[in-house]
């Protein structure tokens, strides 16, 4: 029987190797790391240009502040503690301005807020790099920050690393968020009474 003629056949164009499905989702995982980098240089140019105000130009501005002005504190010296500013000597701040109740409450909660924040950022804009970048090479230490979050967060906080360091690091590694509020809370304080204390103590003896 006649078969009947068959039509050009349309080129499909070239083939090439498939491009992973997971592709996509890798650009965008180490572009939010660029961003988090790039977020880190602006933090640090911050802390190095602009200047802290002093003792005398803090308590005169806390003299007259109602709870607003006291909310717009804790937000401001969180926020600094999102840069390389030492949380040793924003605590001693607060204490010789404010005085020892009230430098060591807004240093707590200043410093629960700037560690979450910074903790917030690195696992939103971090966690997928690292983890891709890692690997099984870091499953083990994953594993010991997922099971012992907690201690981890709280022995950081009260260790000699810059405060900065450890929230945006604590991001990055696989430690749970419950963990994570915890022990920030609770590594904040041992260092807030200290330092807050130097700073009232030494307003009082001078």
């Amino acid at each position: 029987m006649p078969v009947e003629p068959v039509g050009p056949v349309e080129p499909v164009g070239p083939v090439g190797p498939a491009e992973p499905r997971d592709a996509p989702a890798g650009r965008r995982a180490w572009l939010r790391f660029a961003l988090l980098g790039l977020l880190l240089a602006a933090a640090a140019v911050v802390a190095l240009t602009v200047d802290r105000p002093g003792v005398p130009a803090l308590r005169g501005w806390l003299d007259g502040a109602g709870p607003l002005g006291w909310t717009a504190v804790v937000l401001g010296v969180s926020g600094a503690l999102l840069t390389p500013v030492p949380r040793t000597a924003l605590s001693v701040l607060l204490g010789a301005a404010a005085g020892f109740p009230a430098g060591l409450a807004v240093a707590v909660a200043a410093g629960w807020l700037g560690g979450m924040g910074g903790f917030l950022l690195g696992r939103h804009l971090g966690r997928d790099a690292v983890a891709r970048f890692a690997g099984r090479r870091l499953a083990r230490a994953d594993r010991l920050f997922r099971d012992r979050g907690f201690l981890a967060v709280v022995l950081a906080r009260m260790s000699p690393v810059p405060f900065w360091v450890v929230s945006y690091a604590a991001g990055l590694s696989s430690i749970r968020w419950l963990p994570a509020v915890l022990g920030t809370l609770v590594g904040v304080v041992p260092g807030a009474v200290l330092h807050v204390g130097i700073g009232a103590s030494l307003i009082t003896w001078l």
